[in-house]
């Protein structure tokens, strides 16, 4: 059986030592109350929900699945799973970070994310169901008519409805511009859809008493392309005249996805057939719109990974101090039991040390990105929350495709470290690996997201969002550089930043000859900035524990320890990573596709 403990100590030491998020709250207006008594009371309340309530169902509801009762088009979610999502909504979680207008409590958009972190880690599947809900609300926020807000915020925000985005379809995946569902206008202003989409989180389930679909499909004159997209507001049941569920509308589960993993997540296949549909965002622009839930998805799938990275090491930790296998190299340790505990053992301390880097790093690097997503939408300084909107469309690529690919190894290793034992399910390691890796491909897999940070992100703007974050790299290296004992933290930290200049310059000179070339340089060159960022972190959380390496805290020792880990065994990658990039397209592309 699985454990887990809530990681607050160090979710305390990202927020209030490494990121000051006391400070920087106070002078915005809308989070100035918001001090560190309320973010401690609320992290210690979500500890106790997502451990007491919703981690008991992770192993129960993975083996148990969703089921699809072909006759009626419903799906039945694994048992408990919607005794705890009324708890959730009884506790007021769902409207943690939203707009008090709809009956949010306008928390900051740092502590939903600490939130989902140890949701994530207690039940990813379940999780999905609010989590989805949450990038539903945010679109209808944005884009939404004041009327379609009045009607469905207020239920999105309490979490009385949830919501699901419907963007693919069997022949298109990451292509939407192939995409084929209709929109056909209606006399009364909504419009009839029809189509079928495939791979729908949440799309169909008893939680709750109405599901809020957002549609991408195309209207009669629409242009060709992504450039033709619209999006619907497509309600399970339509709305009556008091904002209740009233007539059934004519979408349903034809299928629920037979899966490797989150089995207690309703993947649907939904199909629309004449379904009834409001029109959100502006015609033809449907893909604008729907790129405010993509992209909070996508933060969202970091978290993801990050909450399953963080349960999978501390399983592993356990299991290694318990665990008696063979004596040290160096003689042995425990020399009153008939063998040593494997945590002697140095490679079993890389696996842990790997998992507990990657859960570090990834832990710093999401509340960074959501602390700039606050300065965003809330700091007063109208340049800062311009600099803070760079760095989260800068970033937001690397939290999806780094932190998911190091979530796969991270949870890869600390099953390796149970030997046999991991592979078997009692011990719930093997359900860690196979939920984490769903993270790598959905959401835009991690290759589109590659592409989009070195196109989009970089070269498209001739790198001034990666010099922004850049500016922040070399302010620490000239305010840190001479100090001695950060030079192990700072001098690599300097080198990389100067060899992702050289990189950027060299790549975009090759694929302004040759796109291919971006292509073949993204997924390695994403990497690279994953890990200029992860050593920026580490670089300035070494420091806060080196100042504190006499208070007698194991925390800090421990942290400077994982700093040291990870600058010693998983920034070396780089150099891997930078001969990858510049190697070019052409030993991919000169294999004829018929020899493959």
């Amino acid at each position: 059986m699985a454990v887990y403990k809530a990681p607050l100590r160090d979710m305390q030491f990202v927020l209030y030592e490494l990121l000051d998020v006391e400070a920087e709250l106070a002078v915005m207006p809308a989070h100035a109350e918001t001090n560190r008594e309320l973010i401690d009371q609320v992290l210690e309340e979500g500890a106790r929900f997502t451990t007491e309530i919703v981690f008991p169902l992770n192993q129960s509801g993975d083996l148990e699945g969703c089921h699809l009762d072909t006759t009626t088009h419903t799906v039945t979610t694994p048992k408990g799973f919607k005794a705890a999502y009324d708890k959730f909504v009884e506790g007021g979680w769902a409207a943690l970070a939203c707009d008090p207008q709809y009956g949010g409590q306008g928390l900051p958009i740092i502590l939903n994310n600490a939130f989902y972190e140890m949701l994530n880690a207690c039940n990813q599947a379940w999780s999905m169901y609010p989590g989805l809900t949450h990038g539903a609300y945010e679109c209808l926020h944005a884009h939404g008519t004041p009327e379609q807000q009045s009607v469905y915020l207020p239920k999105l925000v309490s979490g009385e409805w949830t919501g699901t985005m419907c963007l693919t379809e069997s022949h298109c995946g990451t292509d939407l511009g192939l995409l084929r569902s209709k929109a056909e206008p209606q006399p009364d202003g909504s419009f009839r859809i029809t189509g079928s989409k495939i791979f729908i989180s949440s799309g169909e389930h008893d939680l709750t008493e109405n599901i809020i679909h957002l549609v991408l499909a195309r209207l009669p004159d629409a242009p060709a392309g992504t450039k033709g997209i619209s999006l619907f507001i497509v309600p399970k049941f339509i709305p009556d005249a008091k904002g209740n569920p009233g007539e059934r509308n004519t979408i349903y589960c034809g299928a629920i996805e037979h899966k490797m993993g989150i089995h207690g997540n309703a993947t649907a296949q939904m199909n629309l057939d004449g379904a009834k549909g409001w029109l959100l965002g502006q015609p033809n622009k449907g893909l604008n719109a729907m790129f405010v839930m993509m992209n909070a998805a996508r933060l969202g799938v970091g978290m993801q990974s990050l909450g399953l990275t963080e349960v999978a090491y501390q399983n592993a930790v356990v299991y290694a101090n318990d665990r008696l296998q063979s004596r040290s190299l160096s003689g042995p340790k425990a020399p009153d039991k008939p063998a040593d505990p494997i945590i002697v053992h140095p490679d079993v301390r890389r696996m842990l040390l790997t998992a507990k880097a990657w859960a570090e790093g990834g832990r710093a690097l999401t509340f960074f990105v959501a602390l700039q997503i606050d300065r965003e939408l809330n700091h007063p300084d109208e340049m800062i929350r311009k600099e803070a909107a760079e760095l989260v469309t800068l970033l937001t690529p690397v939290v999806k495709a780094f932190i998911t690919d190091n979530g796969w190894q991270a949870t890869s290793e600390a099953m390796q470290v149970f030997g046999g034992h991991g592979f078997i399910a009692e011990w719930g390691m093997e359900q860690f690996v196979r939920d984490s890796r769903i993270n790598m491909i959905y959401e835009g897999t991690n290759t589109i997201q590659s592409l989009d940070l070195l196109g989009r992100k970089v070269l498209s703007d001739n790198g001034a969002k990666l010099k922004r974050f850049g500016a922040l790299v070399q302010q620490f290296v000239e305010e840190n550089g001479t100090t001695e004992a950060l030079q192990e933290f700072v001098n690599p930290l300097a080198e990389l930043g100067e060899k992702v200049t050289k990189l950027t310059m060299e790549i975009g000179m090759k694929a302004f000859q040759n796109q291919d070339e971006a292509g073949a340089a993204a997924v390695p060159y994403l990497r690279v900035i994953g890990h200029l960022v992860y050593s920026y972190l580490f670089a300035r959380m070494a420091k806060l524990a080196l100042a504190k390496a006499d208070s007698g805290d194991g925390f800090y020792t421990s942290k400077l320890a994982t700093a040291r880990f990870y600058f010693a065994r998983l920034y070396p990658e780089t150099a891997m990573l930078i001969r990858q990039a510049r190697s070019g397209s052409a030993n991919l592309l000169a294999l004829p596709a018929e020899l493959f």
